[in-house]
């Protein structure tokens, strides 16, 4: 999977479309975790699930916690292995099984790395989703062209530091379009 493709969109968000009448993927901002010619994969960032937190998670798998991380947010990483924890971290990036999105961003799916976010010494910065998005092959290039998604690079301060109900309005901003001139009427210019 890690062969160069020039038209990857790996380390790069996809931003929906204000028209995008899926429920999974209305005024999300998704980040691309990789893109080859075979398909694509991504997990959506500004997706909080309503019920479960870093407790809910921990007593689950078993997990010793520290009370810290008894409130953390789960997020709703997309409609895809919807049972499976993926994790979004930054530095360091020493954790096993580790892909490689930006030289600062990376996403891990490892009983070890989240054992060590309960215990409060995992990466500076993390976030822990269950499920992912996909994409068949050609599948997001042409969702693209039907002008669904915007595209930018992936920017951590959004993912780690941005409110998520803000995320996707800041996200659009940072591409220097205002959201309120955003159409809900897809078209070609």
């Amino acid at each position: 999977m890690g062969e160069k493709n020039p038209a990857s969109l790996k380390g790069h968000f996809i931003v929906a479309m204000p028209g995008l009448p899926d429920p999974n993927f209305s005024k999300s901002v998704t980040c691309i975790c990789e893109h080859v010619p075979a398909g694509a994969m991504g997990i959506v960032i500004n997706k909080t699930h309503p019920i479960l937190t870093g407790k809910s998670v921990f007593e689950e798998l078993k997990i010793d916690y520290i009370p810290m991380a008894e409130s953390l947010p789960i997020h709703i990483g997309g409609p895809v292995h919807i049972n499976e924890i993926m994790i979004l971290h930054n530095a360091p990036n020493k954790w096993e099984g580790s892909l490689q999105i930006t030289p600062t961003l990376a996403m891990s799916n490892t009983r070890s790395i989240l054992e060590a976010i309960a215990l409060g010494n995992g990466p500076e910065s993390s976030m822990i989703f269950l499920g992912c998005a996909g994409w068949g092959q050609g599948q997001l290039e042409y969702e693209i062209m039907q002008n669904t998604w915007l595209t930018c690079p992936v920017s951590d301060d959004i993912i780690f530091d941005i409110p998520v109900v803000e995320c996707w309005e800041e996200t659009i901003k940072k591409m220097g379009v205002d959201p309120s001139m955003l159409s809900n009427t897809a078209g070609h210019a």
